[in-house]
């Protein structure tokens, strides 16, 4: 006992010491603590239906943008020319005039307008510093804003948490005092963490952690970078199941400044409901305050995505309908409000669906990754919601749709079926990879002749010249393939509610192994006689 109490007292004084040592003598790197960027309505001056007379009025300005300076603040226009309404929103620095005036009003949390009779007899302008405060104008005398906490109330709440912070390290200490004798130094407590009562009998359950300590994991070499973060391949310090299926794992890094790419998917992740063998497998979501990093820990794929997979293999029948299969049954997945127990789940819009998306197991069998820019589809979502969602995608795998900004948004289901046709392009990467279909020329992704195209570039292919990846003759000589190709082509329709749903194509695709499938240039009705009815009918179409 009286050596626990030393370690109590050694620990208290250190933490003293090293507080105190840390105030007299920072550096000016820690004095300044990191600030996010904020993220504010950002709109060039458009027309509005925004009027004085109503008190308040939300800017339809479907565009948020993460401010390029941490000082800078939301700001908002709007005028008047006789009967014309205008309105800009935009990141600004308050140092620097807006409109030639000087922004003294910005430490606030709402944007109340303020007239400049100098600029126009209808001219005013707002600024505020909460995310996208700038999207609601305020111009009722009513409505005031609420102002930011006083300079006392800034200083005293900090000192405050860090005297709970402080009072919380010391009780800490002691209790781990008290337990270091009964504790072994092994990864079994962790592993009691990772394993809960969800954990299906091959795999560990989907986590978030939330413990003090983050999981021991030791980043290698970077194996892939998107525009929102970095994919690390990394190894856990100890195995976390009794076969070590993730001792490696992958490590998806965003910068802080990501935070809202990183809370989405994480929080996608967070569906116990999305467990589904044709999905990433999901390990922990951990922030790094230190290094000012958000991680995403998954289960690694060591052949990588589907993308780079077929640049380097030609596929036969089996492998086309084993991947082809898997990508479909993933997305049908995604999109379905049931489990594959029946228990309720909420619909999911990928809306980033391409090759490079899915990821090659080392069975060869597929999974979809990458949730960035996903939606949960909730019933009861507004218009106005899913309208702010905005056009996202890769352009090359965006459906005509999504190009043209005319996307359906009073039905969800338009969502899902965007999804559908850029499942269709990756089906055709899939299939062009296939040596039944003859000679097979080099991989080239859909569009092939088009170098990284824009919207535009691809709103004039897609779009004004009607043209999709080409199918040719020579494929059409394979039964399956036939009907895959007639799929595929009904997935890609300029129509969305014309398009097969994935539920209806994922279906069809439990059809493709029997032998009705071999290649053959006519039907022999003996040969069909005992096949089951589904196959003969699919045969049939295909010849």
């Amino acid at each position: 006992m009286e050596r626990l109490g030393v370690s109590v007292l050694r620990c208290v004084l250190l933490l003293f010491s090293t507080s105190l040592f840390t105030g007299l003598h920072a550096s000016p790197i820690s004095q300044t603590p990191f600030v996010l960027r904020k993220l504010c309505k950002f709109c060039d001056v458009g027309p509005s239906e925004c009027n004085t007379t109503q008190g308040h009025c939300m800017v339809n300005c479907n565009i948020t943008s993460i401010c390029e300076r941490s000082d800078e603040v939301c700001a908002s226009a709007w005028r008047r020319d006789g009967e014309n309404i205008t309105v800009e929103t935009v990141c600004h620095d308050p140092s620097e005039p807006f409109h030639g005036v000087t922004l003294k009003d910005f430490n606030n949390r709402e944007c109340v307008m303020k007239q400049y009779a100098h600029l126009g007899p209808d001219f005013y302008i707002c600024s505020c510093q909460e995310e996208e405060c700038n999207e609601k104008l305020i111009f009722s005398s009513e409505e005031t804003p609420r102002k930011n906490p006083p300079m006392l109330t800034i200083v005293l709440v900090p000192v405050s948490v860090l005297a709970v912070i402080l009072l919380s390290l010391i009780y800490f200490c002691y209790v781990h005092t008290l337990r270091q004798s009964k504790l072994k130094h092994d990864f079994s407590d962790t592993h009691s963490i990772l394993t809960t009562k969800h954990e299906r009998s091959d795999s560990v359950s989907n986590w978030l952690n939330h413990n003090t300590e983050l999981l021991p994991v030791h980043l290698d070499e970077v194996v892939g970078k998107g525009r929102f973060a970095e994919v690390h391949r990394a190894r856990l310090g100890q195995k976390t199941s009794e076969n070590g299926v993730f001792q490696t794992v992958a490590v998806k890094i965003f910068p802080l400044e990501e935070f809202v790419s990183w809370n989405t998917e994480r929080e996608i992740f967070l569906d116990a409901e999305l467990c589904h063998e044709n999905i990433v497998h999901f390990l922990a979501a951990e922030k790094h305050t230190v290094e000012q990093r958000l991680w995403l820990i998954t289960a690694y794929h060591a052949r990588g995505n589907l993308r780079d997979y077929l640049r380097a293999h030609q596929l036969d029948w089996t492998e086309l309908c084993k991947m082809g299969g898997d990508v479909v049954r993933g997305v049908a997945h995604l999109h379905s409000d049931r489990n594959a127990v029946g228990g309720v789940k909420v619909p999911v819009a990928h809306r980033d669906l391409k090759s490079d998306n899915v990821l090659v197991k080392d069975d060869r069998s597929c999974c979809i990754c990458d949730f960035g820019l996903s939606i949960r589809l909730h019933n009861n979502m507004s218009t106005e919601e899913l309208a702010n969602r905005g056009q996202v995608g890769t352009a090359r795998y965006m459906a005509p749709e999504l190009l043209e900004s005319r996307l359906n948004l009073e039905n969800i289901e338009s969502f899902k079926q965007a999804d559908v046709y850029s499942m269709a392009l990756v089906l055709w990467e899939i299939t062009s990879r296939c040596t039944v279909i003859g000679e097979l020329r080099e991989y080239e992704p859909p569009f092939g002749k088009l170098n990284q195209p824009c919207i535009e570039s691809m709103k004039d292919t897609v779009i004004r010249d009607r043209e999709r990846p080409e199918i040719l003759h020579g494929w059409r000589t394979h039964p399956g393939v036939n009907v895959l190709c007639e799929m595929i082509e009904e997935c890609w329709d300029e129509d969305p509610e014309a398009r097969l749903t994935a539920s209806c194509v994922s279906e069809r695709f439990n059809n493709f192994s029997g032998p009705s499938f071999l290649y053959t240039d006519s039907i022999d009705e003996d040969k069909t006689s005992n096949l089951p009815e589904t196959e003969v009918e699919l045969l049939h179409l295909s010849s």
